[in-house]
């Protein structure tokens, strides 16, 4: 008798297959990934770092996880690794903890410009509960204003800057963000998370010469487990020889147990596939694909946050098409198209019921698709939301399109 939980997880199977992933933080493992993820290296307790641990039985979960740091440290030429934290959060938290004393301040994008909630939201995580939090905006045009980020920082002068987004669609100036953070002597953290792969295939600026820690999630782009990094750099060293040791102490003991080496090990292959010409390749086409699909959407009348995009995601601004986020993404979902509801910047309407949707190309890209169907994407998303009654038809229009652009490997 097939247990309830997989007759669960075919049916996932078939709806990732028949849908269209288009909330970015999506994306489709490989075959070799998912194989390393459900390995028996999760029957394995491994508590502290290669050659330190405090259990015995070592031998392959130490190669495992210095396979993993010394591919990172190749693909990223970043001095230290990190590759134990849970997730992106618990990484942030890590840096947090190894840098900063209670109530010391941190500044990060506002959440409802596009930064993330452990960039310093207020009262109800901890970035705002234990630290002193400051933030920057977007200006009304959605973008980020470095002058105004100066001018906060040398008047609030932060121990800690975080130069991160979830929903900016245009190229992060790390540079900059680095001129900054050096004025006013504060240490600078990059979020990568949503960005690593675009940085690898050479299509963002790469924050490695001008960050001192830098932090990713390992799926998004980068097509790995949901798992997460803590980089040091050559930078960061320099200024303080201590960081590395700073950072494995704030993630273990400080925040974690044992890690996942079973997720580690899938971290590996996804590095390991990411150093390859071919994920390059995937990159680009991922930033032509999300070009191609907000110029259609502008095209067809949807204000696009910012004017366009340089990366792999836009928000669309929906109050002129008279329909909110969270239904807009409700209906699109009916037709077989999932993106999530999006706050714009300096929103009106609450988080739960924002003004507008997010959305990407990274997993279509994953899939093959190209700017030919991005046309046509644009095209359902404008019917959809201007006839709903059509989303049944187009729905069946979605799965004769995914037919052709089965996703590699998949069960």
């Amino acid at each position: 008798m097939v247990d309830e939980i997989f007759r669960i997880i075919e049916k996932e199977t078939v709806r990732q297959r028949e849908t269209l992933m288009m909330i970015p933080s999506e994306n489709y493992a490989s075959r070799k990934v998912l194989e390393a993820l459900g390995s028996i290296l999760q029957n394995k307790y491994a508590e502290g770092y290669p050659g330190r641990r405090y259990y015995q039985g070592q031998k392959f979960t130490d190669k495992v996880e210095n396979l993993a740091i010394s591919r990172a440290k190749k693909l990223f030429n970043v001095a230290h690794v990190n590759v134990q934290p849970y997730s992106g959060s618990p990484a942030n938290a890590a840096v947090y903890f190894a840098l900063l004393d209670r109530n010391e301040k941190i500044m990060g994008l506002d959440l409802s410009c596009g930064g993330h909630l452990t960039h310093g939201y207020p009262k109800i995580t901890f970035s705002g509960k234990y630290f002193n939090s400051v933030s920057y905006q977007t200006g009304k045009n959605g973008l980020i204003d470095y002058d105004e980020i100066e001018s906060i920082a040398l008047k609030e002068k932060p121990k800690l800057i975080i130069a991160g987004t979830t929903s900016y669609s245009r190229i992060v100036d790390f540079a900059r963000f680095g001129q900054i953070a050096n004025k006013v002597g504060a240490y600078l953290l990059a979020d990568i998370a949503h960005i690593v792969g675009l940085i690898i295939a050479g299509v963002h600026l790469s924050p490695v010469p001008y960050a001192d820690i830098i932090t990713t999630t390992t799926h998004k782009s980068l097509r790995g487990p949901r798992g997460a990094m803590i980089m040091v750099t050559k930078k960061g060293l320099k200024k303080d020889q201590g960081l590395s040791k700073k950072i494995d102490r704030a993630v273990f003991p400080g925040l974690q147990g044992g890690p996942h080496e079973n997720v580690i090990a899938a971290i590996a292959v996804a590095l390991g596939e990411a150093g390859k010409e071919k994920f390059k390749k995937y990159g680009r086409q991922v930033v032509k694909n999300a070009s191609r699909l907000a110029d259609e959407l502008a095209g067809l009348g949807f204000e696009i946050v910012s004017g366009g995009t340089d990366n792999h995601l836009m928000v669309v601004d929906l109050r002129n098409k008279r329909i909110g986020g969270k239904v807009a993404a409700e209906l699109l979902e009916k037709a077989g198209i999932v993106v999530n509801a999006n706050s714009i910047p300096h929103d009106s309407n609450p988080p739960l019921a924002p003004s507008g949707i997010r959305l990407g190309t990274p997993a279509l890209t994953t899939r093959g698709m190209e700017e030919k169907e991005m046309v046509q994407i644009a095209k359902w998303i404008d019917i959809i939301l201007a006839n709903p009654h059509q989303a049944v038809q187009i729905k069946k229009a979605v799965k004769e399109l995914v037919k052709n652009f089965p996703i590699p490997d998949f069960p």
